[in-house]
Order: C-alpha cells, then structure tokens, then sequence
C-alpha cells in the first residue's frame, strides 16, 4: 500500500495546504528580493551608466522583464499541471526559481563583467519569472481541490499569504544584510537575500516532496486517460470551451495586479528617490504592511464562503478606488507614521479583500481537466498586461506630472474599475462540488449567488 494511501482525508488536506502555503511563501521570497534590491541597488549596480532617474527607471523596469516569461511559465506549467500532475509541476517550478536566485546573488556586476552584467541579470530574472508563471496557480489548486467544499475560499486564501509573506521576510533579510554589511551594502551586502533562498528552498522542498495529489485531479486522469480528448493540450481545450471564464480570469486581477506593486516596489522608490525620506521608511512601511495584510487575507477567505466570493471582490475593488487618493497623500507626508499608514490601509482592507477570494473563484470556474491551465493562464496574461512595467510607468507618471501622483492614482482607480466589472459576471459557485463543473458548457452548469 502507499504511503499516500495510508493517509486520511485530513492529512492530505494538511500537507497540500502546507505544500501551497510554505512553498509559495519561500517562491515569493526570491522573486521579491529582486523587486527590493531593483528599487534600492540595482540601478547604480547594473546600469551606472544611465543618469539617476533613468537608471532608477531601467532597473524597475528590468524587474518587469521577470513578467514577460510569466504566461510562458503558465502555458507549460498548465500543461503538465493538467496532464501529469500538480506535485511533480510544483517541484519543477520551485527549483527552476532557487537556481535562477542564488545565480543572481553569485553574478558580477557591470564594474566586472561590463555589459554581459544587466543582460544575464535580465536573463536570470525571466527565468524566475517563467517558474512563478506556474506557481500561483499550482499552489491555489492543492489548497482549493483538497478543501471542503464549504471552505474552499479559506483554505484557497492561504497560498495567498505568499506574496505578502515573502514581501515581508525579502524586506526583512535585505535591512538585516543592510545592517551587518553597513556601508559594504553595495559591495556584498545586497547578495545575502538571494543566497538565503537556499537554505529557505531546503524548508520547501522537504514539504512540497511530502505532499499528494489531490483525489479530484486522480479521478480526474483516469477517467481522461482513455479518452480522445486527453490528447489535445489542455490549453486547446481552454481557448475552445472556457474563452469566458478565461477572460473574466485576466481582467478579474486588475484591481490587485499592478496596484500591488505601487503600494510596495513603487513607493520604495518613491520615497527614497522622490520625498528623500530614509531608505528605512519604505522598508519599515512594507514589512508592517506586508504583517497585516498576512493577517487579514485568511480572514477575508472564510469571509468568501459565507457571503460569496463575487461579493467580497467588489467590496474590496470599491475600497480601493474610494481610498487611493488619502492612501497616496499620507505616503506624501514623506513622515513615517503616514507612508505606514497608507501602505498598510491599502494592504489590509482594499488589496486582502480582492486577492483573498481568488483561488476559490478560480478554481470554480475551470473544471479540473484543464483548471491548471486556466487559472494559470489567465493569471499571468494579467501580470504581463498590467504588473509587469506598473513600477517603472509609475515612476514615469511622476517625471511626467512633474512630481505630481495624480496619474499614478487615476491609473490605480481605473484599473480597478475595469477589474470590478469582470467579477461582475463570474459565477458564484460555491455551493458547488468542483466536479460538477463540466468541460463541454462551463456556462450553463447551475450559478448560485
């Protein structure tokens, strides 16, 4: 008998969440510290040739690059996802995303190697970007598919934590290599983070090779494996019968994909490059609000399962667009208890509301034969569409405005208004088995709201 056929329901439910949760959490982790050391070093590190400003604009940019292989990332990762399974997919991405970070944190910079310096960076950050293209939707599916079906918007909201949770661990590492390299910072101090993610990848791994399948995607397989239509690509399938929710997936992550990265890369820069204020404002900001919004995501989750996750969204996308402009004029004040203030009401309230509830809403809409495909998919081709350069062309707005917000915060707003229209129309289906949605008539499967 295997080992995974000794374990109980509850068991299985434990490991897969841990699987999602800690390996997102550590995925994360390495794709931020890029992110952080992008708006702090990277500039003067890889581009000293370009003046200030642009240099600064060029290495958020270079932290966009990482989206561009996000949707390839979800197209491969989709594919093995749906035709071999969801443990092994997970492994590969985690290690593709741990060899790509300790390679950054080994590489020479541009005083050393000249030019080859920012393009093997550029190089090393689309590989983390491909292995996060299949992360998310990976991690949301162990938790969602090994839920209760009247805690899948709890049990989904977990994985979620992993982006704020490996915000607030990379800040955390980088202001303590800041602190024990002190003015060797640039020298070798920036390279601690990176090289850290391999004794956090060791803590993943462990976890991630205990984890099962879950019995949906088991049944799954071997009902589709002696059929015609396993053999087309589960992407075929996705574009031909799920056109629908596959949209509704991509414009659904406007009102968090790019306004993320403002409330956190963005204003690290910002901050620091703009208002003068101490590196250590922005960092303190991101790490406390990172904190609450870990706290707060859960709660939002089993918030979902009681009033919808449709409800929820909108709630949170109208916090959003009623709060941008305080949010904005307390990170002016340049004084840290207001650039706290903001950065934690947006990551508490607005953000945990409208990322909380979308692994559930997600993965009801797909059925489970190509639910790694679609959730991926329409994920990621969010990420590229808006995430991807939003803290370069923020920072290009206020050059622009003259030092002025107000098209970073009209961005914002717009932005999650066209997200709010696209949860509009997706179905609640929470009353529902994940197997009774069909692949042949995703629309016509009975909606609750």
């Amino acid at each position: 008998m295997s080992t995974a056929a000794t374990l109980t329901s509850e068991q299985v439910r434990r490991r897969s969440l841990q699987s999602g949760t800690i390996g997102a959490i550590v995925e994360w982790y390495e794709y931020t510290i890029y992110g952080v050391a992008a708006a702090l070093v990277f500039g003067h590190l890889f581009f000293p040739n370009l003046s200030p400003g642009i240099g600064q604009i060029v290495s958020l940019a270079s932290f966009g690059v990482g989206f561009l292989a996000r949707p390839l990332g979800a197209f491969v990762a989709g594919h093995l996802g749906d035709r071999i399974g969801r443990k092994s997919t997970l492994i590969l991405t985690f290690s593709i995303m741990t060899v790509a970070t300790a390679a950054i944190g080994l590489m020479p910079t541009y005083h050393q190697i000249g030019v080859a310096a920012p393009l093997l960076l550029c190089v090393l950050r689309l590989a983390q970007g491909f292995a996060v293209g299949g992360e998310w939707g990976g991690a949301a599916i162990v938790a969602v598919e090994n839920a209760p079906r009247a805690r899948r918007g709890y049990f989904g909201s977990w994985p979620q934590i992993g982006v704020s949770a490996g915000l607030l661990l990379g800040t955390a590492a980088v202001s303590f290599s800041s602190w024990i390299s002190g003015d060797a910072f640039d020298q070798w101090g920036w390279r601690v983070p990176f090289l850290l993610s391999i004794l956090l990848a060791s803590v993943g791994f462990f976890i991630r090779l205990r984890a099962t399948e879950s019995p949906a995607f088991l049944a799954e397989k071997e009902k589709m494996d002696a059929e015609l239509e396993r053999r087309k690509a589960p992407a075929a399938i996705l574009f031909r019968h799920h056109r629908k929710p596959l949209l509704i997936a991509i414009f659904g992550r406007f009102a968090e994909a790019g306004n993320y990265y403002l409330f956190t890369t963005f204003v690290l820069s910002y901050v620091t490059g703009t208002l003068g204020a101490p590196e250590s404002h922005g960092l303190t900001a991101s790490m406390v609000g990172a904190a609450v919004n870990i706290a707060m995501i859960p709660v939002f989750g089993a918030l979902s399962d009681r009033i919808g996750r449709v409800r929820t969204f909108l709630l949170g996308g109208a916090l959003i667009v009623v709060t941008t402009w305080p949010v904005f004029a307390l990170i002016e004040t340049g004084e840290l208890w207001g650039i706290v203030l903001g950065v934690v009401l947006f990551l508490a309230l607005g953000h945990a509301l409208v990322y909380a509830p979308l692994p559930a809403l997600y993965c009801e809409m797909f059925p489970t034969s190509v639910r790694y495909s679609g959730i991926s998919i329409g994920y990621q081709m969010a990420s590229i569409i808006l995430a991807s350069f939003t803290p370069a062309l923020a920072s290009a707005m206020v050059l622009w405005a003259g030092g002025s917000l107000w098209m970073v915060i009209a961005f914002a707003i717009a932005t999650t208004l066209i997200a709010m229209v696209a949860i509009a129309f997706a179905p609640d289906r929470r009353h529902l088995e994940l197997d009774e949605i069909g692949d042949a008539a995703p629309e016509t499967v009975a909606e609750s709201r």
